[in-house]
C-alpha cells in the first residue's frame, strides 16, 4: 500500500461551521467522559484492600472488565438513546475519538508517554470520517456523511487513480482544514544506496552541518517572535475568560502560534530539497529527541524543530529516491574522523576539533558529520577510509 495526504482549506458555511463547532464540543465530551470511566477503574484497582483512601474511594464490582475500545463502543450506542446530541454526529467519528483514547493510553503503557488527560472547551479541534461515500469528490467540493457537501480550495490535482480511505477536519486559527488519506493498491521500491553520499549533524549553534563543510545557521522562529507573542497574552490575561474580548485575544495569539509553525516548516521542506541535491545517500544521527527537548536548552530544541525536520527530509528523499537512513549518534563529536581516535568529551563552548594524535582540524559540527557519515556507509557495506588515508593518496 502507499498513501499520501493531501491539504486543502474548506470554505463552510456559517450553517456548517456552526455543526463543525457542535461535532467538536459532542467529541469532547465522549472523550472525557470515557477518559474518567477509565480512570475510576484503575483508581478503584490501585486502593489498598484492609484500608480506605483518605481521599475518596471508587466502589466498582470486581467483576465489572476493564474499559477499552470495543465495550465502550457498545455503551456508546446505548448512550445515544439517553443522550440525543449524540446522535447528530455521525457515529464512526464518535468511534474514532474513542479509538483516539485508546491510542493514548497503549503509548502510555509502552512508549513511556504521560496519562491522558482531559480536554477542557475548545481543545479538540479534530475530528475523523474513516469511511466515505461513492465519488465523495468533485470539483472543489466534498461530500461529508451527515453534513452534505461542503466547498474546500483546490490547489492542487487529486489523482483518480488513488482511493479516499479518511477525511480529517481540523480546526485552526486560520479556518477549518480537509485532510484527505488517498492510497494506492501498489508496492513502491525504497530507495537504495547509491551515488554520492553526505553525513548531516544537528545542533544549535549551526542547525545543520554537513560533511563536506556546508555549516547552515540556524533560525529563532519561536525567539524572535517571543516578545510579540508575550505580549498578546498579556493582553489576554487582562479580558474576562470566555468574554468575545477574550476570544479574539485569544485568536491572536494562536495565529501566532500557526504563523511561527508555518515558517518553521516551511523553511524545514526548503532546506531538505537543497539537501538532497547532487546526492543519493542521505545520513543523519539517531538522536533521542525527547531527552533533548527536556534538556536546559529544551525551548530552543524545539523551537530548530530537530524531529520535524527528520521527517519532512525521510520525506523528500523517498520522493527524490534519495536513500535516508539514521546511525548511532553516540560520541560523534568525540571521535576524530581522520584517525578513529576518541579524543574526550568537549565543553559546548568548544567549537573547533583539534586531534591530538594525527593533528587534524575541523570545525567541530564538520568533524561529527564526518563520523555520522563513515558510520552510514559502514552500515550500507561501503567500504570506508579515513581522512588520513584519503589524503595520503591525494598527495601522492
Amino acid at each position: 500500500m502507499f498513501t499520501l495526504t493531501y491539504e486543502f482549506k474548506l470554505k463552510p458555511t456559517q450553517s456548517q461551521i456552526a455543526l463543525f463547532e457542535d461535532w467538536l464540543e459532542q467529541c469532547r465530551r465522549v472523550y472525557n467522559y470515557a477518559l474518567a470511566e477509565r480512570k475510576d477503574w484503575i483508581k478503584s484497582r490501585s486502593c489498598q484492600i484492609n484500608a480506605c483512601s483518605l481521599r475518596s474511594e471508587y466502589i466498582i464490582p470486581v467483576e465489572t472488565p476493564r474499559p477499552n475500545y470495543f465495550n465502550q463502543c457498545k455503551r456508546l450506542t446505548k448512550a445515544k438513546k439517553k443522550y440525543p446530541e449524540l446522535g447528530r454526529v455521525a457515529a464512526q467519528v464518535l468511534q474514532q475519538i474513542l479509538k483516539r483514547l485508546e491510542k493514548a493510553f497503549v503509548a502510555m503503557w509502552e512508549r513511556k508517554h504521560g496519562f491522558p488527560r482531559f480536554k477542557k472547551t475548545g481543545r479538540m479541534r479534530s475530528f475523523v470520517f474513516p469511511q466515505l461515500g461513492v465519488n465523495p469528490i468533485q470539483k472543489g467540493k466534498i461530500k461529508l456523511p451527515n453534513i452534505g457537501w461542503v466547498k474546500f480550495y483546490q490547489s492542487r490535482e487529486i489523482p483518480d487513480s488513488g482511493t479516499v480511505k479518511q477525511a480529517h477536519i481540523v480546526k485552526r486559527a486560520s479556518g477549518w482544514y480537509v485532510l484527505l488519506i488517498l492510497q494506492w493498491n501498489v508496492s513502491v521500491p525504497q530507495p537504495i544506496p547509491h551515488g554520492e553520499a553526505i553525513g548531516i549533524d544537528v545542533g544549535l549553534t549551526s542547525f545543520i552541518a554537513t560533511s563536506n563543510g556546508i555549516l547552515v545557521k540556524r533560525p529563532r522562529f519561536f525567539v524572535d517572535a517571543e516578545r510579540k507573542l508575550k505580549l498578546l497574552q498579556k493582553r489576554v490575561s487582562r479580558k474576562r475568560i470566555g468574554s468575545n474580548n477574550w476570544k479574539k485575544a485569544q485568536k491572536k495569539v494562536t495565529s501566532l502560534h500557526e504563523y511561527i509553525a508555518n515558517c518553521r516548516k516551511d523553511w524545514h521542506r526548503k532546506l531538505s530539497h537543497q539537501i538532497c541535491n547532487d546526492v543519493g545517500m542521505v545520513f543523519v544521527e539517531d538522536l533521542n529527541l525527547v531527552g533533548l527537548s527536556r534538556s536546559i536548552l529544551g525551548k530552543h530544541c524545539l523551537d530548530a524543530g530537530f524531529g520535524q525536520f527528520f521527517s519532512i527530509l525521510q520525506q523528500t528523499c523517498f520522493k527524490r529516491d534519495v536513500y535516508f537512513q539514521k546511525v548511532d549518534s553516540r560520541k560523534t563529536s568525540q571521535i576524530c574522523p581522520s584517525c578513529e581516535v576518541e579524543t574526550g568529551k568537549k565543553e559546548l563552548s568548544v567549537r573547533t576539533h583539534v586531534c591530538s594524535n594525527c593533528g587534524y582540524t575541523a570545525d567541530r559540527d564538520v568533524a561529527a558529520a564526518q563520523v555520522v557519515l563513515q558510520r552510514g556507509l559502514a552500515a550500507v557495506g561501503h567500504t570506508v577510509k579515513m581522512l588520513a588515508e584519503v589524503n595520503s593518496l591525494e598527495s601522492l
